[in-house]
């Protein structure tokens, strides 16, 4: 059985609840340009917001409020002048305020040689994302699961999740963070036999679970196992994948492989295999090769090193939709973008819930945003009894990464990162990861100005290139963190390490090329 793993539904959801909110946002940029060529083409709108309610929901949130008038000018030209169009729909996201109506335009006519005049005025043009606020402190937390459901091969009526992604946001300290769970994770399935994650989903719907069936059943297996409470899901097939991509991104997403990608196995639509192949280097793709960038298993990892590449698609797409280019360009197509969607997801999210986590997500600086992974460092191998390779989990560690990730306290100044590590008393050796001769004693050299002393240096056995990450070895989280501090990472960039290299307390740093702009005070 191929099952083809991958974000790439969550990825367009992901997208478009971004995109949305973006375009619930009144600019000055694109959407009043847009406002003014409509007048200066016939068409007249009160506000800017008329356009955002119209494209964010066409089919039922609007409807004219006159007929269209006919008025001369004095070239005896016919100019057809439509009226405005008004919401009906009072938005209550439980969030923010309520959009009030557009005031019922008036005009005269007669027979006159007159053309109408518009008067200007001096009024504040209202944000309409202002009903769209976020304005309750706790967490939100979203699982979102893609399914491998094809087009033209929907008989089935149960999928397992082939990508298990929870989302977190805390509204309070503008934070997010995003953990990927591997599917082969052996955990407990409420009531139901131990089973990988992924068969929660096809347990719940194939026996119809009470509560919502397939995401419910899912929701309350990350619960029983990992403590976290979910508040709402996302599913997803990859239908729209490429479609979306092409029309949001239409210059392509740059992604960054580290490594030559190359796969002789790629499933392709029709359940047999074509080839692929990525060479090292950044490079922009469109929907059909970043589709296939982020599905393929082949690479540093296989299923680990997929779940960061699907990572790292999510923020590509994420910036380049918050570019100010692809803002304009999308802000059109959001209703065609919905429709491509609707019949490929479903959620327990409404459209006004996701504008306004769509705002927030938006308003979060890259900074403050975590991307992990559960990979081997958090799981030891296994197997069922019938051979099966699974994954155990490492419930003590996965627990700390949850808490990294999504319960991030106020940042902590160095000097109290200091004292941990002092009490600590952990040794820190640093390796070099990448073929750089030289940097593992340099970067010896840095520490030990900044009155970090070193044990030792070394040759990691991983010359992969990848970026700087820092191991911890038994109790030596508060020694990475300060050193994480001092070097300017984020905590995505700790991991418990899952080898013996070196014994506990101990912390190892494993350099990547990244480390060389630190070095150069770049």
């Amino acid at each position: 059985m191929r099952v083809s793993g991958w974000v790439v539904g969550i990825l367009a959801l992901t997208m478009l609840v971004i995109g949305t909110g973006l375009c619930a946002i009144v600019s000055y940029n694109g959407v009043r340009t847009i406002v003014i060529d409509s007048w200066e083409n016939g068409l007249e709108v009160d506000q800017p917001s008329d356009i955002i309610a119209a494209l964010t929901n066409p089919d039922s949130i609007l409807q004219p409020t006159n007929t269209p008038l006919v008025t001369a000018n004095n070239s005896d030209n016919t100019v057809l002048v439509m009226p405005s169009v008004t919401p009906v729909a009072t938005i209550e996201t439980g969030m923010g305020t309520d959009t009030e109506a557009t005031p019922q335009p008036t005009s005269e006519t007669g027979l006159s040689n007159q053309t109408a005049e518009t008067t200007p005025t001096s009024e504040a043009t209202p944000n309409p994302a202002d009903a769209y606020q976020i304005n309750d402190p706790r967490q939100i937390t979203i699982l979102m699961m893609g399914i491998d459901e094809r087009a033209g091969y929907t008989e089935e009526r149960a999928y397992r999740t082939d990508t298990i992604m929870v989302l977190n946001i805390n509204p309070v300290l503008n934070t997010a963070g995003l953990v990927s769970f591997p599917r082969d994770l052996w955990v407990s399935i409420p009531n139901f036999s131990p089973a990988r994650i992924n068969q929660a989903n096809y347990l719940g719907d194939i026996n119809a679970y009470p509560g919502g069936g397939g995401p419910q059943l899912a929701k309350e297996t990350i619960a029983a196992n990992f403590g976290v409470d979910i508040d709402y899901y996302v599913r997803i097939n990859f239908t729209v994948f490429e479609t979306v991509i092409d029309a949001v991104a239409p210059n392509g997403v740059e992604v960054c492989p580290p490594t030559r990608l190359y796969d002789d196995q790629y499933p392709d639509e029709g359940f047999g295999t074509i080839t692929v192949e990525f060479p090292a280097g950044c490079q922009r793709l469109d929907g059909e090769h970043l589709l296939q960038y982020a599905r393929t298993r082949k690479g540093t990892g296989d299923d680990f090193g997929r779940a960061e590449r699907q990572q790292e698609v999510l923020e590509a797409t994420r910036q380049e939709v918050l570019s100010l280019g692809n803002v304009s360009n999308l802000i059109t197509r959001i209703p065609g973008l919905w429709n491509d969607l609707s019949d490929n997801f479903d959620t327990d999210m409404d459209i006004e819930q996701a504008i306004a986590i769509g705002l927030k997500l938006a308003d979060i600086p890259r900074d403050n945003i975590t991307y992990a992974v559960i990979d081997e460092n958090y799981v030891t191998f296994g197997q069922t009894p019938a051979g099966d390779q699974i994954l155990h989990p490492n419930l003590a560690r996965i627990s700390d990464l949850i808490n990294r990730v999504f319960y991030q306290q106020a940042e902590t100044n160095q000097a109290d990162l200091l004292t941990g590590s002092e009490t600590e008393n952990a040794s820190v050796y640093v390796y070099n990861g990448t073929d750089i001769g030289g940097l593992a004693t340099r970067t010896q050299e840095w520490f030990i100005g900044r009155g970090i002393s070193v044990a030792g240096v070394g040759n990691s056995p991983e010359h992969n290139g990848a970026n700087t990450v820092i191991r911890y070895y038994g109790a030596s989280q508060e020694t990475a963190n300060y050193i994480a501090n001092v070097m300017g990472l984020s905590r995505e960039r700790i991991q418990p390490a899952s080898d013996s290299i070196l014994q506990a307390p101990a912390v190892m740093v494993v350099v990547g090329p990244d480390v060389q702009s630190l070095l150069t005070g770049q």
